[in-house]
């Protein structure tokens, strides 16, 4: 007797659980949307209203796209998947804001070696809640099932998305003048960058599990490792309603100095005063656990500041303000002055952090 012919089941992929997946998930994307979306979900592509930007004068079109990093491990490890979506949204649109863009869409796309319908839903639910908490619509995305790639717990994501600002008001170096101060915004922890030394840091060489209770975080050491990326792309716009901005700055991988360094313009330099601010506690753990020191820390990990805006110094008051109101914890970090012939950094981090 002939053996039968192969499959697409056989091979591993799973088309009507793919369909389960869309279905569960449709609730959540109308949730995540704007008067500009056009359609549903389940065409091939998704549609905006491009005419809503007939008010712009002379709109620039703002583009990124970014994943979580090895953060999915951590979800995968908890199986915990209805946040990991949040942290994808706010590597994307953060980033958007920098120029002074509104974040309009974003797609994801989720790549899985087996599909659960339930999974996918939930890493799907946390993408949409994001994109509410930015002010954007989620207007499409692909599921992809990789068999004999992935194992069938092993998952990645990764989005892009699409903002708008007008020309004669994109934010960045040329900006920035002397004598600016340097507003520093709280992260909600380690948000989505360096979890392979902190993996490494935490797994591999101190031996503790997610589970492991730790005084210092008052939590469980996976509730805090798999506590969501802060969004703050509302506020930020917020700011440019209320006051003057220069510029924005997007504390993700390379740390602090290195990403505020993208925006100072050559002649300047910012200096940054750790001691106006003391990390979270997951900070110093990562440090002891794994000997790290300061230096390596400070390039990997965004040691308690998620973004970071310059602004004149009469617009301070004003800032601190419409970000307090906001919930959004701020201070002033620093201040812009004159780089000269000896100051080969455009960064300066000084002093010791607080407490």
């Amino acid at each position: 007797m002939s053996e039968s012919g192969s499959t697409y089941a056989a091979a591993g992929v799973d088309i009507e659980a793919g369909d389960r997946a869309v279905e569960l998930m449709k609730e959540w994307v109308k949730k995540a949307s704007r008067p500009e979306v056009v359609g549903g979900l389940g065409g091939f592509a998704g549609l905006f209203d491009a005419s809503a930007l007939a008010r712009y004068q002379r709109p620039l079109l703002a583009s990124a796209t970014d994943g979580v990093g090895t953060k999915v491990d951590i979800a995968r490890r908890m199986g915990v998947y209805d946040t990991i979506g949040r942290d994808l949204v706010g590597m994307v649109v953060d980033d958007l804001v920098v120029c002074g863009a509104e974040p309009l869409f974003m797609t994801d796309y989720i790549c899985v070696g087996k599909v659960y319908p339930e999974r996918v839903a939930a890493i799907v639910k946390g993408i949409a809640e994001g994109c509410t908490l930015a002010g954007c619509a989620l207007v499409g995305g692909e599921t992809a099932e990789h068999p004999g790639l992935l194992g069938a717990d092993d998952f990645d994501v990764a989005g892009a998305g699409t903002g708008v600002v007008e020309a004669d008001r994109v934010l960045g170096a040329d900006r920035i003048r002397m004598g600016d101060a340097v507003i520093a915004m709280a992260s909600s922890g380690l948000h989505s960058n360096g979890y392979s030394l902190v993996r490494h840091v935490l797994f591999d060489r101190a031996g503790w599990a997610l589970d492991r209770e730790v005084p210092e975080l008052g939590r469980t050491l996976g509730e805090e490792l798999l506590e969501p990326t802060r969004i703050y792309s509302l506020d930020c716009l917020a700011l440019t309603r209320t006051t003057e901005v220069h510029a924005f700055s997007h504390i993700t991988g390379g740390g602090l100095a290195n990403n505020l360094a993208r925006v100072i313009p050559e002649g300047l330099r910012a200096v940054v005063d750790r001691s106006t601010w003391t990390p979270g506690a997951i900070f110093q753990l990562v440090g002891e656990a794994g000997s790290v020191e300061r230096l390596e820390l400070e390039k990997t990990l965004n040691m308690g500041v998620g973004m970071m805006a310059v602004v004149p110094a009469d617009s301070v008051d004003v800032a601190l303000t419409t970000l307090a109101d906001r919930g959004v914890e701020a201070w002033v970090g620093g201040e812009i002055t004159e780089r000269t012939a000896g100051d080969a950094e455009a960064v300066t981090l000084t002093g010791d952090h607080a407490g």
